[in-house]
């Protein structure tokens, strides 16, 4: 057994979710992001006396469609609170968030990882403002000055907490990553990590393998990527592993993770909620939601990655893997469904896709809906293979010219003559001589080495500049070499 395997991690996440209004959640500045610092403000999100905040009902109604889809329970009264804490990006002095009556409660993610079910359970989903952003670099001052932006106060968050039920870095990192995928197929969250749109805490500690108790967790804070949360996870859980073995204690306190030097560093000591002393906010009423509006959003609630996902497999005889790929987003799975209606096999129009189209997608660094070869068009490409047309190596230099030109496969492979060549006159005539100039690799598969024919087929294709007929090129020598 190793040292590792002696521990075990315990791992809850904290992620904070921008909802996608387009005014913020007590005012109506505009949430919009990359304006000059400090336009989008106005009294009441700057904190000023004598403003009083009016709640947006949008974000309310993006919360509870949330909720729903992580299985929550949404009483009928929920209560705002300030949460009372001093810091420079925090203009009223206190946060207005939500503490023993949040707008959700409960709820669990399930989802099956090759063939294994797993059900991270939720404590809670609850609505509060975002905090303004200190800027502590970018300026000829940086060095002696913190600037404070604005914008961002009052931004409406989505604050979802797992149950501490995440048992490694990396199903951690897996389980935001299909968090982010509902966020965004509900409509509620944009999943643009690198402006701050989501973000996520992870509160972690390591006890000895099979306890019960908890260990002193650490918290991470403000992790705003997949790859991010998986190596500050890593290290931390190696890191507190260390200090048990050498006799030391772990610490209750916030981390941040400095992805330059590849670890954590210690910011502050821990905070307790006594700490914040939450009371009910005294501008803001009760807020009250009917069973019928609950049930209202329920029925406009779309499909679900994970409900997608089953369905795919089950329609489309689909591998569980590429199922799960292609419902990442919706509108890649949208541009599988649309491709495979339209050819005769739907795996082709799934490999294409998990293949060609998501190579193209990560070297040109766009979306999906912004690819340059529509679900028509790409079916028409694979039709070509399908009906012998042209060869699989063939096709994918076709679609790398249609992405560049905007033709057609049919007018790709005109204009190159690129069409498979089937005829076996044509092809016996390459074979014979690829036969001629290779006397060893003949003699060594007459002799019983057989692996040499997979050589002799790729030199007969390159003779025909890939436009052989695989299937036909294979039976004709094949033939040739046993002498039938």
């Amino acid at each position: 057994m190793t040292s590792d395997s002696i521990y075990e991690p315990v791992i809850g996440l904290e992620i904070h979710a921008q909802l996608l209004t387009e005014s913020k959640i007590f005012c109506g500045c505009s949430t919009a992001f990359g304006a000059r610092p400090n336009t989008h403000v106005c009294p009441v999100c700057l904190g000023l006396p004598g403003a009083l905040p009016v709640l947006n009902r949008k974000a309310v109604d993006f919360g509870i469609r949330a909720a729903l889809a992580l299985n929550c329970e949404v009483p009928a009264r929920s209560v705002f609170a300030r949460k009372n804490y001093f810091y420079p990006d925090l203009p009223k002095g206190y946060q207005i968030s939500q503490y023993d009556h949040p707008l959700a409660t409960g709820g669990h993610l399930e989802y099956s990882v090759r063939k294994a079910v797993r059900r991270i359970g939720l404590i809670r989903a609850h609505l509060e403002e975002d905090a303004g952003k200190s800027l502590h670099e970018g300026f000829p001052d940086s060095p002696t000055r913190t600037y404070v932006d604005f914008n961002r106060s009052g931004v409406p968050l989505l604050e979802i907490v797992t149950q501490p039920d995440l048992r490694s870095a990396a199903e951690a990192a897996d389980f935001f990553e299909r968090l982010r995928a509902i966020l965004l197929a509900i409509g509620v969250n944009d999943g643009n990590m690198e402006e701050g749109s989501l973000r996520c805490d992870a509160n972690v500690s390591v006890r000895p393998a099979g306890s019960e108790a908890l260990g002193t967790k650490a918290e991470l804070k403000n992790l705003n990527s997949f790859r991010y949360l998986q190596k500050a996870l890593e290290y931390e859980i190696d890191r507190q592993i260390g200090l048990l073995q050498s006799g030391e204690r772990v610490v209750h306190e916030t981390r941040l993770w400095d992805s330059v030097a590849g670890r954590t560093v210690a910011m502050r000591s821990k905070e307790e909620a006594h700490d914040y002393r939450y009371f009910p906010e005294p501008d803001l009423p009760v807020l009250e939601v009917t069973a019928e509006r609950v049930e209202e959003i329920r029925r406009a609630l779309p499909e679900l990655p994970e409900a997608r996902k089953h369905r795919l497999v089950a329609q489309y005889d689909l591998p569980e893997y590429d199922a799960d790929i292609l419902t990442q987003s919706v509108a890649l799975g949208d541009y599988f469904e649309a491709t495979a209606a339209r050819v005769r096999n739907a795996r082709a129009a799934s490999n294409w896709i998990l293949g060609e189209v998501l190579r193209r997608l990560k070297e040109t660094g766009t979306a999906v809906t912004e690819m340059p070869i529509d679900p028509t068009r790409l079916a028409e490409l694979i039709a070509l293979v399908e009906r012998g047309t042209i060869s699989g190596s063939v096709a994918k230099d076709v679609f790398q010219t249609m992405c560049e030109t905007g033709a057609t496969a049919e007018a790709v492979v005109a204009a190159g003559g690129l069409a498979q060549v089937s005829d076996e006159r044509a092809l016996l005539v390459a074979i014979r001589d690829v036969l001629a100039s290779n006397p060893g690799s003949v003699g060594q598969y007459r002799a019983g080495r057989t692996k040499t024919f997979g050589y002799l087929v790729g030199q007969v294709m390159k003779a025909t500049r890939g436009q052989g007929n695989p299937q036909v090129v294979n039976d004709l020598l094949r033939r040739e070499l046993e002498g039938k």
